[in-house]
C-alpha cells in the first residue's frame, strides 16, 4: 500500500501514456478473484488498464463465463477455484478482489504479502479487528498500492462538492449528519439443500461457520446475513458513512464516535445476546436509526428511514447529497461559487489530478502516492459502520474509546470486536 503517511511507492517503469495504448509487454498483468456480477463489472474496468491473465471463482460457472468474456479473459485466461493459485504466480502484478465481504481481508493481506497491488471492493472489513489487521498489513507492505472500491470518492459534482463545502466551513459548524442507507431485506425461512455441483460451498464459507447450504445465503444475498456481512450498515454505510467521515475530518486513526445508541433497531428474526435465534432466514437489521455521537458533539444518525443519501446540517445551512443529486439552499444560491477549484480537487485527490476511480489506482501504481480510496481512511468509516451494527444487534447504547479501539465497561460488546475464524481459514497477522 502506498500507505502510511510519508510512505513512497517505488516507481514502476510503465509508460505514462494511456494504458489502453500500451504494448502488451508494457501493461500491468491482472488476476481477478471473484467474477460474479460486481466482479464482472470491475474486471471490465480493469481490462482498460492492463491484461487479465487469470480469473478465479468458487462458482465454476462464473469463472468460465469470465474466461470467455471478450473484455475479460478473451478465451485465454487461466481459471481457478482457489485464489491462492493466482497469488502464487510471479507474472501477476495486480489482483482485483470482489468476493463476499467475509473473504476480503484474508485475501487482501495474502495478496500484499505476495507482492501484489490490490484493488478490493467495499466493504473491506467484516469486524473491528479486521480493521486493525488490514491496517497493520498495509503499514508493513507500504510499497504496494491499495484502492478500495468506494467509487463515490471519485464523484466530483456531488460528493466531492459536498465535502468541499463542509471542510471550508460554508455550512458553518456541522451539528448533525443523517446517513440514509435503507433497510436490509426480510425473508425466510428458506429451504436447506445440497449445494449445486458448480459451487465449492466449503470454500465459499471460508472463515465463516460451517452450515447447510441455502441458496439465499449465497451470491448477492450474502449481505443479509451477519455471518458474511453487516447488512446495510456496511453495504451502503461503506459508501455514505465514508463520505460523511471524510467530510468532518474523522478519517484518521484514533478517531471515531464515542457513543453509539442502537436502541431503535429491529431485526427480521428474534435475537438473543446479539445473535439470531434462527438459521434459515435473513438476519441483518431492516429498520433502524442508530445515533453515533462524536467527541466534538456532532451526531451522525445512520438510518433505514427516509431517502438514501447524506444530509449535512450546519449552523449556517444544510445540504443533501446522493448519487443522483445535491440539493439545499447553499446549492441553489451557489455558496461555493469560486470556492471549489481544481486545486481543491487535487488536494482531495492526494495531490493527484482528478480522474476516474480505477484511473487513480493505476496512476498510483505508476507514480506512487496514496490512492483516493485508501485503506487507512476507509477503516475509520468502517469502524463506525461496525459499531452501529453491534449496537443494533445488542439493542442498547454503547460507549467506545476510539484511541484504544475498545468498548468501555461492556464485556459483552467487546466480544463482538472479533470473531474466531473456522480452522484452516485464519487471517494472517502481520506487523
Amino acid at each position: 500500500m502506498a500507505a502510511a503517511a510519508g510512505a513512497v511507492v517505488p516507481y514502476i517503469p510503465w509508460s505514462q501514456s494511456a494504458f489502453a495504448n500500451q504494448s502488451a509487454n508494457d501493461r500491468p498483468r491482472i488476476g481477478c478473484i471473484g467474477v460474479g456480477s460486481m466482479g464482472t463489472g470491475d474486471a471490465h474496468g480493469h481490462s482498460n488498464f492492463g491484461d487479465i491473465l487469470a480469473v478465479c471463482d468458487v462458482d465454476s460457472n462464473h469463472a468460465d463465463r469470465a474466461k470467455n468474456d471478450p473484455r475479460i479473459g478473451k478465451g485465454k485466461a487461466d481459471t481457478y477455484g482457489d485464489y491462492r493459485k493466482i497469488l502464487e504466480r510471479n507474472d501477476i502484478d495486480v489482483v482485483s478482489i470482489v468476493t463476499p465481504d467475509h473473504w476480503h481481508v484474508k485475501i487482501a493481506i495474502e495478496a500484499l504479502a505476495a507482492g501484489k497491488h490490490v484493488f478490493c471492493q467495499k466493504p473491506l472489513t467484516l469486524t473491528l479487528e479486521e480493521n486493525q489487521l488490514i491496517r497493520n498489513a498495509c503499514k508493513k507492505y507500504n510499497d504496494r498500492v491499495f484502492l478500495v472500491g468506494t467509487q463515490q470518492r471519485s464523484d466530483k459534482d456531488r460528493f466531492l462538492r459536498a465535502i468541499n463545502m463542509v471542510q471550508k466551513g460554508l455550512l458553518g459548524d456541522i451539528k448533525n449528519i443523517t446517513v440514509g442507507i435503507n433497510g436490509g431485506d426480510v425473508g425466510g425461512p428458506f429451504k436447506k439443500s445440497d449445494p449445486p455441483a458448480n459451487l465449492d460451498w466449503n470454500m465459499w464459507l471460508g472463515q465463516a461457520p460451517a452450515v447447510d447450504y441455502i441458496d439465499k445465503r449465497c451470491h448477492y444475498q450474502f449481505r443479509w446475513w451477519y455471518e458474511y456481512s453487516g447488512g446495510k450498515f456496511t453495504d451502503w454505510g461503506a459508501h455514505h458513512v465514508d463520505i460523511a467521515t471524510w467530510a468532518i475530518g474523522y478519517d484518521k486513526e484514533g478517531m471515531g464516535p464515542v457513543e453509539i445508541d442502537g436502541t431503535d433497531a429491529k431485526h427480521p428474526v428474534p435475537f438473543k445476546d446479539g445473535y439470531p435465534t434462527q438459521d434459515d432466514s435473513y438476519n441483518t437489521a431492516h429498520d433502524y436509526a442508530v445515533h453515533c455521537k462524536y467527541d466534538n458533539g456532532i451526531v451522525m444518525t445512520v438510518t433505514s428511514r427516509g431517502d438514501n443519501g447524506i444530509t449535512f446540517e450546519g449552523t449556517k445551512g444544510k445540504i443533501f447529497v446522493n448519487r443522483g443529486k445535491i440539493t439545499g439552499k447553499p446549492i441553489e444560491e451557489k455558496w461555493d461559487e469560486g470556492k471549489f477549484t481544481n486545486d481543491d480537487l487535487v488536494k482531495l485527490y492526494r495531490d493527484k489530478p482528478f480522474e476516474g476511480h480505477k484511473e487513480n489506482f493505476y496512476r498510483c501504481i505508476r507514480e506512487g502516492g496514496l490512492t483516493v480510496s485508501d485503506v487507512f481512511s476507509h477503516v475509520q468509516a468502517m469502524g463506525t459502520c461496525h459499531l452501529a451494527a453491534i449496537a443494533a444487534r445488542l439493542n442498547r447504547k454503547l460507549t467506545w474509546d476510539p484511541k484504544a479501539e475498545k468498548f468501555v465497561g461492556d464485556e459483552q460488546a467487546q466480544t463482538f470486536v472479533a470473531r474466531k475464524p473456522r480452522e484452516g481459514f485464519e487471517i494472517p497477522r502481520v506487523g
